[in-house]
Order: C-alpha cells, then structure tokens, then sequence
C-alpha cells in the first residue's frame, strides 16, 4: 500500500494541484489553504454559495501567490505584512486571526467571480485550534473546514463509481493525501498511520455535503444529487455520511507520491 498522489489547496474551494512533494507542517501541507475569501461579515465563502470558485487556480509563491481566474487573466498578490491588522474570520463554528490581502486584489477577485469577497491570509503567527472533540490540546489546523489533512483510499472511490451510472473523479472530494488501497474504507478501520518519516492520527471520518455534487471541472451541480444521493444509501453515521477519514499531524516531514503507508495501529 502506497501514497498515491497529494493534493494542495492553496485558496480555500479553489482547484487544488497535484504535488510530487509535499512538506507535512503541524496545520497540515505547507501551503494548503493558507488562503481563503471572506464576505462583508468575515465568514467564510466557499463553492457551496459560489460553485465558479472552483474555476480558479492559485500557486503558492516565495512571497505570495499567482491567481489564474476562469477566463484565463492572472493576477499576483503578496503575502499582508505583519504590520497588518488582523482581523478575526469565521470558518463553521470556529474563527481564526487572518490579515486581508490588498485592494487591488479582492477587486480583481470579486470581479472575475462575480460577488463581493475578500481574500484573508493565515500566517504563522494566526493559530486556530482543531475542535477539543477530535484533538488533543495544541493541534492546531489552516483554513480547512476543520482538520490538517483529508485521506482517501483508491478502493473507496472504486466502490463509489460501481454504484453510480455516471462515475466521478477523485476531484470531487477534495482529498489531500490519495493511498492505492483494494478494499473500500479500510482507511476506517485506521488510527495510526506512518507515511515516510511523518506520522498521522486518524480521528474522524469526513462528513461530505453538497460540494461533493458540484462538477469540479465546469463548476456545475449535478441535477440527481450525484454522488451524494448514493453515498446517503450506505455511507450514513451518526456523524452524517461520511467519505474519507480527516487526520492529525503527529509528525511532520515530507511526502511524495509512492512512498509507503503504515498501519501502526
């Protein structure tokens, strides 16, 4: 059983990159949704209310990031200074410290997107805490809805695609880390994992929502509920329906595609 392929999401709901080496940080991948718009009232804006946003791709650089919107015009924005005020921003129930990016760029966004939005940064010094429910005290996460990573096995999206008519990609789910597995959700059964020099916790399966319904590749939701109608039929726990298992860091290094994973536990 090996690392199949990573996935680093750099703007919170923008297409994500594939990565043939990722370095694993106590939030989760270095980069990975770091980014993240806001609306007029600080919360959180995703492609649940916006299904465009997954049409745009962002690239994490040295001092910031490039910007390609849907119809192919670029943009590149700095990293805020530390000199600028941070405000707090909503994810769920949860908020966290972040730094807004500049003028020009949440103008330049809003347009291509069609809303009005604000692009918010996470540095180092803006620390949200994991739920006190899955964690331990000190694990911290990024912009993510709320855990480092998400962890897919190959045989789970197999299982998936046999009982649809029209089958989906793995795109759809928005996993960080894809294992090659021969069994649908053995990664359930998981609680302690090692994948090269880094170690991970699993601590709660993924609950999925409507995103999941939204085509990755045109921005468009599927008119059956597609694959979420299906997964309702066998994938519901008490927790809702479920694909794919959230982890925590336990010990940072680096991956890449091919390497190894360990069931410790």
């Amino acid at each position: 059983m090996n690392l199949a392929s990573i996935h680093v999401f750099p703007v919170k709901s923008f297409r994500g990159n594939d990565s043939s080496r990722a370095v694993v940080e106590a939030r989760g991948l270095r980069d990975d949704r770091r980014w993240m718009l806001v609306d007029a009232n600080s919360r959180f804006v995703t492609a649940r209310q916006l299904p465009r946003m997954l049409l745009f791709r962002a690239h994490a650089e040295p001092a910031g990031l490039s910007l390609v919107a849907p119809d192919g015009s670029t943009h590149t924005v700095a990293r805020p200074a530390a000199s600028e005020p941070l405000i707090q921003v909503a994810i769920w129930q949860s908020s966290s410290p972040a730094r807004c990016a500049d003028a020009e760029t949440n103008a330049w966004i809003s347009h291509h997107l069609g809303s009005m939005v604000r692009l918010v940064y996470m540095a180092d010094d803006c620390v949200r805490s994991v739920s006190k429910a899955w964690a331990q005290p000190g694990d911290i996460v990024s912009f993510a809805d709320g855990f480092p990573l998400l962890l897919i096995g190959t045989a789970s999206l197999d299982g998936l695609n046999a009982r649809l008519a029209q089958p989906v990609s793995m795109a759809n789910f928005r996993p960080n880390l894809v294992v090659h597995t021969d069994t649908p959700h053995v990664e359930d059964r998981w609680r302690l994992i090692r994948i090269g020099d880094c170690t991970f916790s699993v601590s709660k399966p993924c609950t999925r929502c409507v995103l999941t319904t939204i085509d990755p590749e045109r921005a468009t939701p599927a008119s059956d509920g597609e694959p979420l109608a299906t997964l309702k039929t066998y994938r519901r726990e008490s927790v809702g329906v479920t694909f794919g298992q959230n982890l925590l860091v336990r010990g940072t290094g680096e991956l890449a595609p091919g390497m190894p994973v360990e069931v410790l536990e």
